[in-house]
């Protein structure tokens, strides 16, 4: 299943790296440790957990509802991690930076707030809305409506994961891609959390 993640994602990342390319040639490179980068870097490990929920649901479930939805979400996030990786290389950053996952949310945007108040120097933060192993196991070993349940209530935690990290980098940045990408990613991800949320409920 990783491998089926870390595949789709190169694939994508290649098809979507001009548009990475030419999306970002009017803004200035930001520097390895800007929120620009932190944000490209931490986004696509988050959207490729969420490919990998949604294939694991995918084949765990005949509901044609839930497995419409766990495409869509697996195919967009896909692409969406793609471009992120060709934002990176177009910027010259490696992929991998020096510094901890999150720690360009430990300091304060436009607005004066920060993720995770009590980290200390140097440390970042855990990601918001990622699955724990043990979730993804318990999601691995269900079926049926019981996989339904799990996935859902995963995903809507994951959604909000994403916003608010989409929504930490509009309060940062001032490049026009990266907030044109947040952005997006807030109102689409919102809406799916409205549309999770009563599909859950129709299966309590």
């Amino acid at each position: 299943m990783i491998l089926a993640v870390v595949a789709i994602a190169a694939v994508v990342g290649i098809a979507s790296f001009s548009l990475g390319r030419l999306s970002t040639l009017a803004d200035a490179p930001p520097s390895g440790t800007s929120a620009e980068a932190g944000f490209a870097r931490d986004m696509q490990v988050h959207h490729n957990q969420g490919v990998q929920l949604a294939l694991v649901v995918r084949d765990r479930t005949d509901d044609p509802a839930v497995r419409l939805l766990a495409y869509d979400i697996a195919a967009t996030q896909a692409q969406q991690s793609g471009q992120l990786f060709g934002w990176l290389t177009q910027w010259g950053l490696p992929q991998a930076g020096r510094e901890p996952a999150m720690m360009w949310m430990t300091r304060a945007g436009r607005s004066g707030e920060e993720h995770g108040h009590s980290a200390a120097a140097g440390e970042g933060q855990a990601m918001p809305g990622l699955a724990t192993d043990a979730q993804v196991a318990e999601l691995t070993a269900a079926s049926g409506t019981q996989a339904e349940r799990i996935f859902l209530t995963l995903m809507i935690a994951h959604h909000q994961g994403a916003v608010e990290m989409a929504e930490g980098v509009l309060d940062r940045s001032d490049n026009g891609p990266v907030r044109s990408f947040a952005q997006a990613v807030v109102t689409s991800q919102n809406s799916e959390i409205e549309l999770m949320t009563s599909m859950l409920a129709a299966r309590a």
